[in-house]
């Protein structure tokens, strides 16, 4: 789970937070859910993987506006030897209202030889117990 806030540095000349931030705010909760079953920066530094997006779909439900708090809640909806799909809901966190949702697929690599490889067993083995049945509808 991540949390935040929109600052008004997040907002566009509609005044509502720009796309851009969902998307960051997204990412930032990605790295919170790969922490959760051991692909953590000092992994990814010391082993010579990397993992890359190579799908993303967005739908954006309520528009957030400056002082906002917002929550973040991420699920796994599959894994397989080298993949991962996932998916995040952003929520406001005082109304409950869903602000958008965004399903990713990542894909596991060796960042010399700049090509897939699988996830290590400890890994694979703690994000599998992490699956959901969760449908993000979109």
């Amino acid at each position: 789970m991540y949390r935040g806030t929109v600052y008004p540095w997040h907002c566009d000349q509609m005044g509502h937070m720009n796309v851009m931030w969902y998307v960051g705010k997204f990412d930032e909760a990605t790295w919170q859910l790969f922490a959760s079953f051991g692909i953590t920066p000092q992994y990814l530094r010391t082993s010579g993987r990397g993992m890359v997006a190579v799908d993303q779909r967005i739908s954006y439900r309520r528009e957030l506006l400056a002082g906002d708090v917002i929550v973040v809640r991420s699920a796994v909806l599959e894994v397989r030897e080298k993949v991962l799909r996932f998916c995040h809901r952003m929520e406001n966190a005082v109304s409950g209202e869903v602000a958008a949702v965004t399903v990713l697929t990542g894909v596991h690599f060796d960042t010399e030889l700049r090509r897939s490889c699988p996830f290590p067993d400890a890994q694979l083995a703690r994000v599998k117990g992490l699956v959901s049945d969760f449908d993000p509808g979109i």
